[in-house]
């Protein structure tokens, strides 16, 4: 076959849909959001780039497009798999992370007085075990929930109870509670993320009130005696405080950065505020966006999430396996729940966090495992159709 010939069989219509099966929308959306990531990241990791590396912009750019094509490598490879594998998996996956976040408690990393991180030996890339248990607790949850569904929306006996609700008590606050060790606004995302997936796999209210209980007791154990217990306080104290003093210095640039951005913004690579937030490439890039692109950019971006929820819902109802519809609906809410937060930290809606804008901000694994996220729902909607 000629070069002329195989670039004809791959811009054919039909080769796209060979290799590209499921939502074509939630496709879009992730393009979509990796452009917007790869623009914005390389204007706001401006100043980084001259602490870290000597003032050579486009290293964090090629990072950050390299980890862009490993993402959408891990969500064409996971959009490939059969959806059912992953209810399989996800108690291995579950042994696997509960050690693997002890070590990042003992050992890992420290980032701002907080081990979320850990090494490879060798190779010298780190990690967040936290991505693999929040997307394996997600997958055993609905695993569980969609083959118990006749007794769990009954729990009439003590053996069904032990047989069902008692695990799925035990590994969410086992895997909530480790991650509140160190990441608090994370943990307590995938707990509200755990919640809404049970009412959605009808478990009977009273039993989501002793979890919403004992989920609460044990993450205030964890949290106060974890990493992050003072920082955690005095963010909630400066949110609620009513004094101007009280405002944190990230904060105060965030809306210096907004409020200077206008409607349409100051143009690509015209951020100043980039120079003073911290973060501005991860936590706060939220608030780049709106500087540089304007209000109808910061719109732009909170649509596409909005539209990725709303599919991911679409691909619920349309599921005929409960499996495959609680599966996607955990997964979008988690996807979701993080951007939501992570925008309305920037915009003052809600206190300090560390969390990452999905698919946006410049990130290592957690852009892998958002790209797997994401091709589970496209894997959940490729079945569907395919049946």
């Amino acid at each position: 076959m000629t070069n002329n010939e195989s670039q004809k069989v791959i811009f054919q219509p039909s080769f796209f849909q060979k290799n590209l099966k499921g939502d074509p929308i939630i496709w879009g959306v992730a393009i979509c959001l990796a452009i917007i990531s790869i623009i914005t990241t390389y204007s706001a990791a401006g100043a980084h780039a001259f602490r870290k590396f000597g003032g050579n912009t486009e290293i964090p750019l090629f990072k950050q497009m390299f980890y862009i094509f490993l993402c959408f490598i891990m969500m064409w490879l996971a959009h490939k798999i059969d959806y059912r594998y992953y209810g399989k998996i996800a108690l291995i996956c579950l042994v696997i992370a509960v050690p693997l976040l002890l070590m990042t408690k003992f050992f890992g990393t420290n980032v701002n007085s907080a081990s979320r991180w850990l090494r490879i030996p060798l190779v010298g890339i780190t990690f967040q075990p936290s991505d693999l248990a929040k997307f394996s607790l997600i997958a055993y949850l609905s695993s569980i929930l969609a083959k118990k569904q006749q007794v769990i929306t009954e729990l009439k006996t003590l053996e069904d109870i032990k047989d069902t609700f008692v695990p799925m008590l035990c590994w969410t606050g086992a895997i909530c509670g480790l991650i509140l060790w160190s990441n608090a606004s994370n943990g307590i995302v995938l707990f509200a993320t755990c919640m809404l997936l049970m009412i959605i796999g009808r478990v009977p209210f009273k039993y989501l009130m002793i979890l919403c209980l004992i989920g609460m007791m044990a993450g205030g154990v964890a949290l106060f005696n974890g990493q992050r217990a003072k920082t955690f306080m005095k963010r909630i104290e400066r949110f609620t405080s009513n004094k101007q003093s009280d405002i944190p210095y990230q904060l105060e640039h965030s809306y210096i950065a907004i409020a200077t951005g206008g409607l349409v913004g100051k143009g690509p690579g015209n951020s100043t505020e980039r120079n003073f937030l911290p973060e501005a490439f991860s936590d706060f890039i939220y608030a780049i966006i709106i500087e540089e692109y304007g209000l109808l950019g910061g719109i732009v971006v909170l649509f596409l999430f909005l539209v990725l929820l709303y599919r991911g819902m679409v691909t619920v109802a349309n599921s005929e396996r409960a499996f495959g519809g609680l599966l996607s609906a955990g997964l979008s809410f988690a996807l979701f729940m993080q951007a939501f937060v992570n925008m309305g930290v920037a915009v003052g809606l809600g206190p300090v966090t560390g969390l990452p804008l999905p698919l946006v901000s410049m990130g290592g694994t957690s852009l892998l495992f958002t790209g797997i996220s994401i091709g589970i729902i496209l894997s959940v909607s490729k079945g569907e159709v395919e049946e």
